[in-house]
């Protein structure tokens, strides 16, 4: 059988006494590179090395390879690369622009973690009294303790990120609420049947601030959970904590329909809490706005075109509240002329059509496009670990990743291209050089290089547009090609 030789060098022509040739060899080459103006800003803040000590961690420490900033910081940038999965770290381990962002030298004989190492990590696991029975082993509790300990320290420690990084007091705080459906595809611990969703899946709840959209808290629920289930308990504690610092700022409360409930509505008041929350129709509603609905229709008729108006009224009870509340009802027609209503329930005072379309509608930029990049952009739908306690450690981590863009476009705010970025075109995408083509990692992130000019927050050798050459110790590079469009 025949066999074809591969030349690893071809000799092309001679200029003077200079012979040029080409080989084949591409060396280690990266994509990622935008991903280092990032690390830059996260080591300014100390994001992740904060974050890194609300992991507590039952492993000995003194026999421990990868400590838990490194685990952190490579399951982050890993998902702000666009890799979401825990065995995606079997390619990246000796990836040498991974390395450099764990503080790692980028050298084939220091690789970073593996994916079981990483899996392990999200079990909180020890081989501390590995010599007894599993259901002997007193570590089984620590280990469970740790994991707890962690989801309620990364809460704390979202809101402690937005305090510690604005650069003057607010003059008020949106709390965005919304929980959002994560389709599970195999037998995950709690992914239960939604019957409005029609699915197999987690029922996570997210809160973020509405003008910044710095994720404030994450915390993962079983499938079939209530919509307002535990959102009283949640913002308790992002306010409490918002007021120990700033007590004098006003703070409101912004969430869709099944968000609200009396619980929610009765701590909201106790607080002091200004709100806004969507309310589904019931046929009490249709019936007082039928009125309004039909003169709607009427104009839409005698127009042609598309009509809303708006009606509230102070006397509504429904009969699980222990008083009447305000209700603003919505009344338009589509450019289809079906009739369409939405109910608002508030104790704001303001005109009605102020509070639904200059707060309330506020939600389609945040939290809605918000969860949108973390779904498209950061895989926090990918929660595929069999155990929900793993499942929720991989929510937090991947939102703490979101928490770090919404820094870096404010940051970068001079900076259009940057500043406007939505996940998934960024960061990996900023700026971006060639793949050797012998690389085997898998594709998640495929866009054309970009190179831009970047403000005093990034590194000096991407802002001059000099190559980034990260050279391991057998003197193996990893290059990222200066220059526009082409330049690879």
């Amino acid at each position: 059988m025949s066999t074809t030789e591969c030349m690893s060098q071809q000799a092309l022509f001679e200029v003077e006494k200079q012979q040029v040739t080409v080989d084949f060899e591409g060396g280690q080459v990266v994509t990622d590179a935008g991903l280092l103006a990032v690390r830059k800003l996260d080591l300014e803040l100390g994001v992740l090395a904060g974050a890194a000590k609300c992991f507590p961690d039952p492993r000995d420490q003194d026999l421990i390879t990868h400590t838990v900033e490194q685990l952190l910081t490579q399951r982050v940038y890993q998902a702000l690369g666009g890799y979401f999965d825990g065995n995606d770290a079997q390619w990246l381990r000796n990836d040498p622009l991974f390395q450099t962002l764990a503080g790692v030298s980028p050298d084939p004989e220091s690789p970073l973690a593996s994916g079981s190492t990483c899996n392990r990590f999200l079990n909180a696991y020890t081989r501390r009294d590995g010599e007894l029975p599993l259901e002997d082993r007193p570590v089984i509790f620590e280990q469970r303790q740790a994991q707890i300990d962690r989801l309620v320290q990364m809460n704390k420690y979202l809101v402690d990120l937005y305090i510690r990084t604005r650069r003057v007091r607010p003059e008020q705080i949106i709390l965005d609420v919304d929980p959002t459906d994560d389709p599970a595809h195999g037998r995950q611990q709690l992914t239960l049947w939604h019957g409005h969703y029609d699915q197999n899946q987690y029922f996570p709840v997210l809160v973020f601030e509405g003008q910044s959209g710095m994720p404030l808290a994450a915390w993962l629920r079983a499938g079939n959970a209530g919509a307002a289930y535990g959102v009283a308990d949640i913002l308790r504690e992002i306010v409490e904590h918002l007021r120990g610092v700033w007590p004098e700022v006003p703070i409101l409360v912004r969430g869709d329909c099944g968000v609200g409930g009396p619980q929610v509505y009765e701590y909201c008041e106790q607080a002091g809490l200004t709100y806004a929350l969507g309310y589904s129709a019931n046929e009490v509603l249709k019936r007082r706005t039928k009125a309004g609905m039909h003169r709607v229709a009427i104009v839409t008729w005698a127009y042609g075109e598309p009509y809303r108006d708006f009606l509230d009224f102070n006397d509504y009870q429904a009969g699980t509240w222990t008083r009447p509340r305000r209700v603003i009802a919505k009344l338009e027609t589509t450019q289809t002329k079906e009739a369409n209503r939405r109910f608002v329930v508030t104790n704001m005072t303001e005109d009605a059509r102020a509070v639904y379309e200059d707060f309330y509608c506020r939600r389609g930029d945040v939290p809605e496009r918000s969860i949108g990049e973390l779904k498209q952009g950061l895989g926090i739908d990918r929660l595929s670990s069999c155990r929900f306690l793993n499942n929720a450690q991989k929510l937090l981590i991947h939102v703490l990743g979101y928490a770090l863009w919404v820094l870096f476009r404010e940051a970068c705010a001079a900076v259009p291209e940057i500043a406007k970025a939505e996940l998934p075109t960024a960061p990996g995408a900023a700026v971006q050089g060639g793949r050797a083509g012998g690389d085997q990692r898998p594709q998640n992130l495929v866009s054309p290089l970009v190179v831009l000019d970047l403000p005093g927050c990034v590194p000096a050798c991407l802002r001059s547009r000099q190559p980034v050459c990260l050279r391991g110790s057998r003197g193996s590079a990893a290059r990222v090609p200066a220059g526009g469009p082409g330049n690879s």
